[in-house]
């Protein structure tokens, strides 16, 4: 178990105290608070005993009815899940499923904590460790808890690392040459593209085939995914080499990419944001490139692949993707040049 909570940029959370601290009476409050932001947690109940899963009014029941899918880890594992078979998921994929993995148990539950208070108390036992804050049952129940949480989480979601990906190797059949190469001022648009990623980004990596220029040669090159058509391609082939970051992903050919779309972009990310894929005012369409994908949305990806689907627009129907529209004065980072016409 100790295995999921190893990375510190994981939102992992345990709710801790000892009996009467009002641990439940959070956790159901705070499920149904996720849900009306779309947040999706899981709730694990961590060294349980005596497991019988579904028992109606028992803890792991109500956390279920309050719409949290839940584990329990004890001497065995049950998982309780509303969308799929309770033996579809490795314990150790949770992280890539859900947007907080929240943790009751007793004082050693192995994960950063906050610790509950119960009445007469007004510190955590000595034992406990790793604890975050500490609340009175008060604090329970003015919302304070809850607040602290929501903070929390936002930090942490704004925390996990971010990378950049040029997507390359169209035939450039309309250009009739690779649109990447092309220069304007001395410099290529795939260098120009690269410059401006790295300054927003921790890192910058290139999917598919072609040419480039020399001053990039360090850059990682990742193949696309076989028998996968369109940008899904290569997209699916990032997240698959590195399944723990999120992606700002653009093509090479928008020349008039500009630092503040990319701001912009990141500016949107938020607990529960799978995707943000912007909305120039076309009916029915978003911009699938030149959008940001958070390391979660890689299930919707590879269901659209599984489908046989080259287009990406059917992500802007999911709850989780967001479709906002940019400020109109930065419309021109989308454009995309594909003939000489166009150049």
């Amino acid at each position: 178990m100790e295995a999921l909570w190893c990375d510190d940029s994981l939102p992992v959370l345990g709710i801790c105290g000892r009996s009467g601290s009002g641990k439940t009476t959070l956790l159901i409050s705070l499920i149904g608070e996720l849900h009306a932001r779309k947040i999706k947690p899981i709730t694990i109940k961590y060294n349980a005993c005596n497991v019988t899963l579904d028992l109606p009014g028992k803890d792991s029941d109500r956390f279920f009815q309050s719409g949290s899918d839940v584990c329990l880890f004890g001497e065995e594992k049950f998982f309780r899940f509303h969308d799929r078979p309770s033996d579809k998921l490795p314990f150790p994929a949770l992280n890539r499923h859900y947007d907080l993995v929240l943790v009751e148990g007793p004082a050693k539950t192995p994960v950063p904590k906050i610790w509950l208070l119960e009445e007469n108390h007004d510190s955590p036992p000595p034992e406990t460790q790793n604890v975050l804050k500490v609340f009175s049952r008060k604090q329970v129940n003015d919302g304070t808890v809850l607040n602290w949480i929501l903070g929390w989480l936002k930090q942490k979601w704004l925390e996990m690392p971010v990378w950049g990906c040029v997507l390359i190797g169209g035939k450039s059949r309309r250009m009739g040459r690779p649109k990447h190469l092309i220069e304007k001022n001395g410099q290529s648009w795939l260098e120009r593209t690269v410059a401006k990623l790295s300054k927003k980004t921790a890192n910058v990596v290139l999917s598919g085939q072609g040419d480039v220029p020399a001053s990039l040669s360090h850059l990682t090159r990742i193949p696309d995914v076989p028998n996968v058509k369109g940008p899904l391609a290569g997209l699916l082939a990032m997240m698959r080499w590195q399944p723990d970051v999120s992606w700002l992903i653009t093509a090479c050919d928008m020349p008039d990419l500009s630092e503040q779309a990319l701001a912009w972009l990141l500016s949107c990310r938020a607990p529960g944001v799978r995707g943000v894929l912007p909305s120039l005012g076309q009916i029915e369409k978003v911009e699938t490139l030149l959008s940001y994908y958070d390391r979660r949305s890689v299930v919707f990806l590879e269901r659209i692949a599984a489908e046989g689907m080259r287009s990406m627009q059917s992500l802007a129907d999911l709850d989780s993707i967001i479709t906002p529209q940019p400020p109109s004065q930065l419309f021109a980072s989308w454009r995309n040049v594909n003939s000489p016409d166009q150049l």
